[in-house]
């Protein structure tokens, strides 16, 4: 018998809580997104800006007997591939609510009522610029904070500040990210199909059944999640709104508890023991059923103590994180500056409101709604934070890409010269504050002894 020795030091890192895990993946999906819009704005402005521009363009159709579906490929990304990213929006909203900075009325308060405020504030400043008119309807593109751009630029920090303002950040990204849903699915929606959407309510009953009636496997979850998009797409609603819809049908408790994963982790302890107690135990796991049996049944508990909803989270996390959201910004964030002088676009309504909108309306909207609700003494600061390292943090929340683009991407497409604009004014905004909120928290914070 073999005494091989293999070190089990990998298999045990250190273990980290769900935000610790969301706040690394975050960090690196937000360097990743300025690496990708970087490379997207080379392009756009490169020699061949006309055929990167043209590439998504290109349709792209899907048969199914004598049923199709056909989209340009920047459509496919922006309805198809982008219902995944919020499906994981949903599913860290349904965690944060259930468990997380917003399970408790007490820590959600400051941060709800700044992502309000943050949304209140912006949508009026860009309204007061544009208050008739085709352009009227990008109200709702200043109101967004991209969650991975923001925690990433707040990271470069983290040695300056308490941890504490990071995860007041991510409360109020994902407070936020539930208003610019609601926008999304009450605002920007076209005229709807009743028969598609009572298909889409049908559906959506179903999923809630499902989980009702106790089925853990994603198998049914993930075909009619996929019946629920297609329905939506017809309806009128937005499509991605099947992937929050999704979210909250997705079973938050596990097949086992606890107690009873402890309880077979005995039972499979013991059996390891026996198996090492007879000494024709072999090393090689073809000749070893016994140990074949304990392998399988260690795997089945440790998906029976796992929630689908969490299952779900890590199996899509960094395919949207690393894949997707990049290349939702490959599709849209390329601007063709030769096309729109950058002087010109500046002093258009659209442009102006939306970085006045993200860069101060987010400012004031986050700052005033928060010192409001501390002063009315229903909600207080962070522990170990002061007013000035908050209002940094009321900066940063102007970083507005990921969901302000999609927005605009609504609010414009039949306006292709106020898309141009927006996507300006967008990543002026993005830049302005978080140069703003880095200084301004640099200024702010004192170094921390080690």
């Amino acid at each position: 018998m073999s005494t091989r020795r293999y070190p089990l030091e990998p298999l045990f890192e250190k273990i980290l809580s769900p935000f610790e895990r969301f706040l690394r993946q975050t960090t690196a999906g937000g360097v990743i997104l300025m690496v990708a819009t970087v490379l997207t704005l080379v392009a756009a402005n490169s020699p061949w800006g006309s055929g990167f521009r043209q590439f998504w363009e290109q349709s792209f159709r899907l048969e199914f007997g004598v049923h199709s579906l056909e989209m340009t490929l920047q459509h496919w990304i922006n309805e198809g591939l982008m219902a995944f990213f919020f499906l994981l929006v949903g599913l860290e909203l349904k965690r944060e609510v259930m468990v997380g900075e917003l399970s408790s009325r007490k820590d959600a308060i400051l941060p709800v009522a700044g992502a309000l405020g943050g949304m209140a504030v912006p949508a009026l400043i860009y309204f007061l610029l544009n208050p008739v008119g085709p352009a009227a309807a990008g109200w709702g593109i200043p109101m967004a904070t991209d969650i991975a751009f923001a925690i990433g630029i707040l990271v470069l920090l983290a040695w300056r500040i308490p941890r504490t303002l990071i995860i007041f950040l991510t409360a109020l990204a994902i407070a936020d990210d539930i208003g610019a849903v609601l926008v999304i699915a009450f605002f920007y929606t076209t005229s709807l199909n009743a028969i598609a959407l009572s298909v889409a309510g049908v559906l959506l009953t179903l999923l809630v059944l499902l989980n009702r009636g106790g089925i853990r496997r994603s198998l049914p979850y993930g075909i009619l999640g996929v019946l629920l998009w297609i329905a939506l797409l017809k309806s009128g609603v937005h499509a991605t709104i099947a992937g929050i819809l999704l979210a909250f049908a997705i079973p938050a408790r596990p097949v086992f508890s606890p107690d009873q994963f402890d309880f077979c982790l005995t039972k499979l302890q013991r059996a390891l023991h026996e198996r090492t107690a007879h000494p024709e135990m072999q090393d090689h796991p073809l000749s070893d059923p016994r140990m074949s049996v304990i392998a399988q049944n260690v795997e089945s508990v440790a998906k029976a103590v796992q929630s689908p909803q969490q299952l779900m989270e890590h199996a899509i996390g960094n395919w949207v994180t690393f894949f997707i959201i990049p290349l939702f910004a490959f599709a849209n964030a390329g601007v063709d500056f030769s096309e729109i002088p950058l002087g010109e676009a500046l002093a258009h309504p659209v442009t102006l409101g939306i970085v006045l909108g993200l860069v101060l309306g987010k400012f004031l909207g986050i700052s005033g709604a928060a010192w409001l609700a501390a002063k009315a003494g229903i909600a207080q600061l962070p522990k170990g934070v002061s007013w000035r390292q908050f209002c940094g943090v009321a900066w940063l929340g102007g970083i507005g890409f990921t969901m302000s683009l999609f927005i605009s991407e609504l609010a414009f497409h039949q306006n292709p010269m106020f898309m141009e604009e927006a996507k300006i004014g967008i990543l002026i905004s993005s830049v302005l504050a978080a140069a703003i909120g880095l200084a301004w928290l640099f200024l702010s914070s004192p170094r921390r002894k080690a």
